[in-house]
């Protein structure tokens, strides 16, 4: 059922490392992705688990087409033993499932940017979770909350994660806080970060719910969406060149 969808993301990653500027990492970034240990990795294709850090590390040469064709069938076998998580996000992505109507832009980075990477491009205030900064996040999600409320079902919210929950949702046209944080609560599963825009008075019920969590919150300064979306696609485009 899913073979087209395997045959898709397989294209897609190989593609990436075979055209990055540093292979090394983008194979770390899908490595996490697909939540697998060095270790794992190592295993299965049979080799030490330091030949998978150097070549993260940057202290092999680039791996040649066999390598990186072996590298990304291990990642997607992986996954099948684990039920296929990864290939079946990606598939609700691929197959055009997403709400659209409530989604106003949804991307996965080259590879893997900081918490407080994503709060200087968009000019974000840390509310909660200042110690977590350093986390690494790999995409970001921008929600109409408005929409997302009018719209979405329980397993429609699920899909704003993406492939990985390790990412941003970043909630749009917010007055106080309160509705996107009560929804992560609800849901059980926890965005790597929660962003909000367009607050007028912040509920302390939000950051109640934030530090319960331990989800950091961050309030965006950023005039309107567009120049939302264009810090985060400025971002992107920076760590593409570096």
């Amino acid at each position: 059922m899913l073979e087209k969808e395997k045959e898709a993301l397989a294209k897609r990653i190989a593609g990436e490392i075979a055209l990055s500027s540093n292979p090394g990492q983008t194979m770390r970034k899908w490595r996490e992705i697909f939540g697998i240990s060095q270790v794992e990795l190592a295993r299965y294709l049979g080799v030490s688990s330091s030949v998978i850090s150097d070549y993260e590390g940057g202290r092999r040469k680039s791996p040649g087409a066999s390598t990186i064709k072996r590298f990304v069938e291990a990642l997607i076998e992986i996954d099948a033993r684990r039920g296929g998580g990864v290939v079946k996000a990606f598939s609700r992505i691929a197959g055009g499932e997403l709400p659209t109507s409530a989604i106003i832009d949804i991307r996965e980075f080259p590879t893997p940017l900081t918490i407080r990477e994503l709060v200087n491009a968009i000019d974000g205030e840390v509310v909660t979770g200042k110690g977590m900064l350093g986390r690494k996040i790999y995409g970001y999600t921008i929600v109409d909350s408005i929409r997302a409320i009018l719209e979405m079902s329980a397993t429609e919210f699920l899909k704003l994660y993406g492939w990985t929950t390790e990412r941003a949702l970043i909630f749009t046209k917010v007055s106080t806080g309160r509705s996107p944080m009560i929804a992560v609560r609800v849901q059980g599963l926890k965005p790597a970060v929660v962003v909000i825009h367009g607050v007028k008075k912040l509920d302390s019920l939000a950051v109640k719910l934030a530090e319960l969590e331990k989800v950091p919150l961050v309030i965006s300064r950023m005039e309107d969406e567009a120049d939302l979306i264009t810090g985060l696609r400025q971002l992107i485009s920076e760590k593409v060149e570096g």
